[in-house]
């Protein structure tokens, strides 16, 4: 699952990486990138996808992603490991905003524009014309999808690993540490926010080992 702001197309890179080491995948587009839907919304388009799989899943979810993920796996019977990518492995009750410390509107309407400095926040280490590419595809976000809360969290009953993003100026690696504390494993790459697009080939070298 992608993050605020993004598109399954984030997924490509890896995506050939994986398809090349005989890996099957499977990618969505969350309606909250674009759309006034929150997580339930999210959650309902992956449990959705989850059902048309017939095997064994490993979910991998990045930044927001993390968020429905978390809530559409407690409902699925087919997924065997979540993997956190710099993601938001909350707990039932907790929000994005809340996570952060801010304050949470009782009632959040429209769009969260994109970030006004996103090449430094999200792709410091990717090539520049493939950053500046990515930048051009990025969406408004749903303010209600910040400020929803879980009401339920997959991780409790199936596997998760976390993998720490150390040089991330999105979701520093000291919330991500907090975070990663409720995974039954943690690992670290050395990149930015976006591995799949700055080390696609490393990133799914290291979830293939995690899978198996």
């Amino acid at each position: 699952m992608h993050g605020a702001w993004h598109g399954s197309w984030c997924w490509d890179s890896l995506r050939s990486e994986l398809t090349a080491d005989a890996w099957a995948t499977r990618t969505v587009d969350l309606p909250s990138a674009g759309q006034e839907c929150g997580v339930e919304d999210d959650a309902r388009v992956v449990r959705e996808e989850l059902r048309r799989i017939p095997g064994p899943v490993v979910v991998v979810a990045h930044s927001y992603g993390g968020i429905p993920a978390t809530q559409a796996v407690a409902e699925a019977d087919n997924v065997a490991h979540i993997v956190y990518l710099a993601a938001f492995q909350l707990d039932v009750g907790e929000s994005l905003l809340g996570f952060h410390g801010a304050p949470v509107p009782a009632n959040p309407q429209g769009l969260q524009a994109v970030p006004d400095q996103p090449r430094p926040l999200f792709y410091s280490d990717v090539p520049e014309a493939q950053a500046e590419a990515a930048v051009k595809r990025l969406v408004p976000q749903s303010v209600k999808s910040f400020s929803d809360t879980l009401t339920k969290a997959g991780w409790h009953s199936v596997p998760s690993s976390y993998i720490v993003c150390e040089q991330d100026q999105a979701l520093t690696p000291k919330n991500q540490e907090v975070l990663a504390a409720r995974s039954g494993a943690v690992h670290r790459l050395e990149s930015a926010h976006s591995p799949f697009l700055s080390q696609p080939a490393e990133l799914a070298h290291l979830l293939a080992e995690i899978a198996l």
